[in-house]
């Protein structure tokens, strides 16, 4: 049991260096996504790599080997304890039908763990299957992100010249626990909800009179947020019977899995911090400064939108497994204090697929691999324009078996993204992203020796 702690000190402690590591603010935007200035900027999809290359098939998704942290009943069924971490890279082409102009960007996407509090292997020295199952595990993700640098000039009457920039983010540390009995499971996760977003807008409006003179507002907002999250979920597994040599009848592999998952809305505590200026520079410096608003570390309450995810899919075991997932979000909800901004309900339906050859093959490893294909469309919560923002793409995905000592099989999944966002008449996405992930699992937590 002193490794089991031992193990757990060591991950809780990359779990807290790597929360660090995503709160750190930049000075300046490391992405550059125009459409982030609005909400809480552009929302992160929560799926991992596996899922991810599957269109996003949260709500019925379990595996043994894998985690699903969007539905937390899926701990349920784990069967080997899974430490999972991705990245990934992107590149975007921006457009607005006149100018275009690309941006890469990349980063640590997600950080995980769950284990199952019964080992499997018990059950096999007991000579018995176990109808109870009982797993948790803790992820670190990024809830949404802000990165932008915008310029515009407008020449009607006087020429103005206004800059927008904009960096930081949100992100959640959640703690999710499932148990199974038979083809049920239930789970609960608890999360908390934190992190920074600075915005800022530069107008410079040149003196016609002299040249060497104009006039600007600095406006500088910053906001901090922070709360506790909940959400919960139910799976059932439908499974085919079929009769044995012995006339019984027993499982053969093919099932069909319901899910559910969501959350009621929820508060937040926001920080609220406003600078805004206006100053007359001239060649020797800034003569003249006027202060509109200061306000600095104002509290206030914010509201998170309520969520549903619906999704079902059909599997025959260690062969295919295909599905559809239908996700609702009342961002009518929302509410932020230092925004005001109303968004609109948002949703996404996805379909999915994977297939493997044949996960036995002794001799073709490309037999072995997991091929995954998907697709989505959502509705994005965010409006330009009086139009409501879309979003859609394609997916492919591989899951790469890797045998690690003592015959415990690991994954290395890849999951590759292509799609646009936005508005074609207005600015346009066209994006490429690449997510990576790295599934360790080990079956050794929680053993209990016999000796026969």
């Amino acid at each position: 049991m002193s490794n089991f702690w031992n193990r757990l000190l060591v991950l809780s402690g990359f779990l807290l260096s790597t929360s660090v590591l995503f709160a750190q603010t930049t000075t300046g935007p490391t992405s550059n996504s125009p459409y982030s200035r609005l909400g809480l900027g552009d929302l992160i999809d929560q799926n991992f790599a596996a899922s991810a290359g599957m269109g996003g098939l949260s709500a019925s998704y379990h595996d043994p080997y894998h985690l699903n942290i969007l539905n937390p009943a899926s701990y349920g069924w784990l069967r080997s304890t899974a430490f999972e971490v991705g990245m990934n890279s992107e590149y975007t082409l921006l457009s607005d039908g006149e100018n275009d102009t690309n941006v890469w960007d990349g980063g640590l996407n997600y950080m995980a763990i769950g284990f199952p509090m019964r080992n499997p292997i018990n059950e096999t020295l007991d000579r018995r299957e176990k109808k109870f199952g009982w797993g948790m595990g803790v992820a670190l993700t990024p809830y949404s992100k802000v990165g932008y640098d915008i310029e515009s000039i407008s020449s009607i009457p006087d020429t103005i010249t206004s800059s927008f920039q904009g960096n930081g983010g949100t992100y959640k540390i959640n703690w999710g626990t499932g148990v199974r009995y038979k083809n049920l499971s239930v789970g609960l996760s608890l999360g908390y909800f934190f992190g920074r977003i600075d915005n800022q807008r530069l107008s410079f409006l040149e003196d016609t009179d002299n040249t060497s003179s104009y006039y600007y507002n600095d406006f500088i907002d910053g906001i901090s947020v922070s709360g506790v999250t909940w959400s919960g979920g139910i799976m059932y597994d439908w499974v085919f019977k079929s009769q044995n040599d012995k006339g019984a009848l027993v499982a053969n592999g093919k099932k069909i899995t319901i899910g559910l998952h969501g959350n009621a809305a929820q508060e937040f505590n926001t920080t609220t911090s406003k600078l805004y200026r206006r100053l007359y520079s001239v060649t020797l410096g800034d003569l003249a400064r006027d202060t509109i608003t200061n306000i600095q570390d104002e509290k206030g309450i914010g509201k998170l939108p309520s969520e549903l995810s619906f999704g079902f899919q059909y599997q025959d075991e260690n062969k295919l497994r295909v599905g559809f997932n239908y996700t609702l979000a009342n961002w009518s909800e929302y509410v932020n204090p230092s925004q005001s901004l109303a968004l609109s309900n948002g949703s996404k339906a996805s379909v999915g697929l994977e297939y493997t050859p044949d996960y036995a093959s002794y001799n073709k490893y490309l037999k072995r691999v997991r091929y995954r294909i998907g697709a989505f469309y959502s509705n994005d919560p965010r409006s330009f324009q009086g139009e409501q923002l879309q979003h859609y793409a394609i997916t492919l995905g591989m899951g790469m078996p890797v045998v690690l000592p003592r015959q415990q099989t690991s994954f290395v999944n890849i999951a590759l993204e292509a799609g646009q966002f936005g508005l074609q008449e207005a600015i346009n996405e066209t994006y490429v992203k690449l997510t990576l992930g790295f599934t360790l699992n080990d079956n050794t937590w929680f053993f209990k020796r016999k000796f026969n």
